[in-house]
């Protein structure tokens, strides 16, 4: 396994104790992503998301965790500008404010449901494969418009659907939503099959574009991260996956109700996959929901004869990328490898 180590010294943060949340080797003043959720709380939708992290669903662990540290003010700092990465949650909206590129919100028909979805073009007039950019389990943010605006800036046709299409309140989307709570609790709530059914046609209408090379890629982060390797489980004739800090498909039997999660179990979709995959993580101690899954994963799509190229970086927190200036340094320097290893990906695959 190609393994990037950071190594950074680590000290338990005071506000874990404070506000009850287990933050594994997180360094005082700059814990996981939390800023930008700072939303009022709706105690049903907490208490749900709660319930679904204790049963053992890993991103609504995540969930749980950043909405309390953000209900703490507990902040990530913002990073430098750096145009060679997308922004940061902070910078997003300042960068695609002053993007030279055309972004656009169009709206893809899926199976009748309208699916309001964010596109941006490279530059130029030449071909380009189209990457399908999955949200994290927030919804369609600044921040993943902002990643889709850094792809085409690398050359590629970004597509970022609203998984959240008729989901929100009164059939809305992800803007429809009071709180950040209650789009985490509808994401979580969102069947396998509907999330599937969006991508793949975000992906069909991203290949009728004049543009469009031929082929195509997804880049998915957290939540996105395992929607990414359930497309390429899904869809034969993806040619690329990147999946950021997420599990691949699970065929753990769900533990019975106030049993400790059942260990993961590396799926047997995984037979179906045809892209290479790259996997890139935050440290196994920082993330121990996800790290858990790489070895099995590892192992199962090596059995398979799978391409699978997993990089772990320690001392970087889960979502290092939209938090690159939290955990003293780390994030950062794990931003700087992952995105050119990203980018590289793509055009070794997918150009």
């Amino acid at each position: 396994m190609h393994r990037t180590i950071r190594i950074v010294l680590i000290t338990l943060t005071a506000i874990a104790a404070a506000v009850g949340v287990v933050i594994s080797q997180r360094p005082t003043p700059t814990v996981a992503h939390a800023s930008g959720l700072l939303h009022t709380t709706h105690g049903n939708a907490v208490e749900h998301i709660a319930a679904m992290a204790a049963a053992g669903d890993i991103h609504a662990g995540h969930a749980r965790d950043e909405l309390r540290l953000a209900a703490a003010g507990v902040q990530s700092p913002a990073a430098p500008a750096n145009t060679n990465l997308p922004a940061d949650n902070e910078g997003a909206p300042a960068r695609l404010a002053a993007s030279p590129r055309k972004g656009e919100f169009v709206t893809i028909d899926v199976g009748g449901t309208p699916m309001r979805t964010w596109v941006v073009q490279p530059r130029g007039q030449g071909k380009a494969p189209v990457v399908i950019v999955i949200q994290e389990v927030f919804g369609l943010t600044d921040w993943i418009r902002g990643v889709a605006d850094q792809v085409a800036a690398e050359g590629f046709i970004a597509v970022a659907p609203d998984l959240l299409a008729s989901r929100g309140p009164n059939g809305g989307d992800s803007q429809a939503f009071a709180t950040q709570q209650e789009a985490v609790q509808a994401t979580l709530a969102t069947p396998p099959g509907e999330m599937m059914a969006k991508l793949k046609a975000a992906r069909q209408w991203g290949l009728k574009l004049p543009r469009s090379n031929g082929k195509t890629a997804s880049v998915g982060f957290c939540f996105g991260g395992s929607q990414s390797f359930a497309l390429a489980a899904n869809e034969s004739a993806l040619n690329a996956a990147v999946v950021y800090y997420g599990a691949a498909p699970n065929d753990a039997t769900p533990a019975a109700q106030g049993a400790p999660p059942a260990p993961f179990v590396a799926g047997a979709a995984l037979a179906n996959v045809k892209a290479p995959v790259l996997g890139l993580y935050g440290g196994i101690k920082e993330d121990a929901r996800i790290g858990n899954t790489i070895a099995p994963t590892q192992a199962k799509m090596k059995e398979l004869r799978k391409t699978f190229e997993p990089h772990i970086y320690e001392g970087a927190a889960h979502g290092f990328l939209r938090a690159q200036g939290g955990n003293n340094g780390a994030n950062m320097r794990a931003s700087q490898d992952a995105w050119p290893l990203t980018v590289a990906w793509i055009k070794k695959y997918a150009s």
